[in-house]
């Protein structure tokens, strides 16, 4: 499952458009695990809600609007590509954050990480307790909708956490790997806690994938 949602997320937000009406469709990938799976830290309702719905609505606009961007390339329409832009940014961005997500947590998540990250979260951070209150902290103070994000900084070798609005994609706007996403818009917790974000954040530590963040850090070091 996480390879086809990493294949379905690395497609790009605009191919090359060599051929109109030839490019692959995006496509929303499957779970890796039952809606249930991660209760009770988010309910399977939430879970259905967000995957099956508000995801999928992001993979639906993002094809209507690439769609319409490959038609104003064709016709050399510069002003409505132009326009274009934010539509493919925020489903783009949808996109791309949900599908790195659902691969961040598991039923069999929590704990800490072990080896390469937990070395790296220790020398960037101070400790992993450090790290943990730093991203929730950020998380928690995203105003609005958003996501806290822990990325890798490729050009100084190290981690750093960011905040970022809307669905806005961490490496396309901050150059930062994303490698751990925490979703703060209320579609992500509110049917379950409310507004109170700080309990969300809080038991979303349970279900962290520290295999698939490491997967993700091994792999941008290369």
């Amino acid at each position: 499952m996480l390879c086809r949602a990493a294949r379905s997320a690395s497609r790009g937000l605009v191919p090359a458009w060599g051929a109109l009406g030839c490019r692959r469709k995006h496509s929303l990938p499957d779970l890796p695990y039952d809606y249930g799976a991660l209760e009770p830290h988010i309910s399977a309702q939430i879970m259905q809600l967000h995957h099956g719905r508000h995801h999928a609505a992001y993979v639906d606009n993002l094809n209507v609007a690439e769609d319409k961007y490959a038609e104003a390339l064709h016709r050399g329409d510069v002003t409505t590509q132009i326009a274009l832009q934010p539509a493919l940014k925020f489903n783009g961005g949808g996109h791309l954050n949900h599908s790195i997500f659902w691969t961040n947590l598991s039923p069999n998540g929590g704990g800490e990480p072990k080896g390469e990250l937990l070395e790296a979260i220790k020398r960037d951070f101070g400790s992993f307790a450090k790290l943990k209150e730093k991203l929730t902290t950020v998380s928690a103070g995203v105003q609005g909708s958003g996501w806290g994000w822990l990325g890798f900084n490729k050009e100084q070798g190290r981690l750093q956490i960011a905040a970022c609005p809307n669905q806005d994609p961490l490496q396309g706007t901050t150059g930062l790997i994303p490698l751990l996403g925490i979703d703060v818009w209320e579609h992500a917790y509110y049917l379950q806690y409310k507004n109170v974000r700080p309990d969300y954040l809080k038991a979303i530590w349970n279900i962290v994938n520290w295999e698939n963040v490491t997967e993700r850090y091994m792999a941008c070091k290369k």
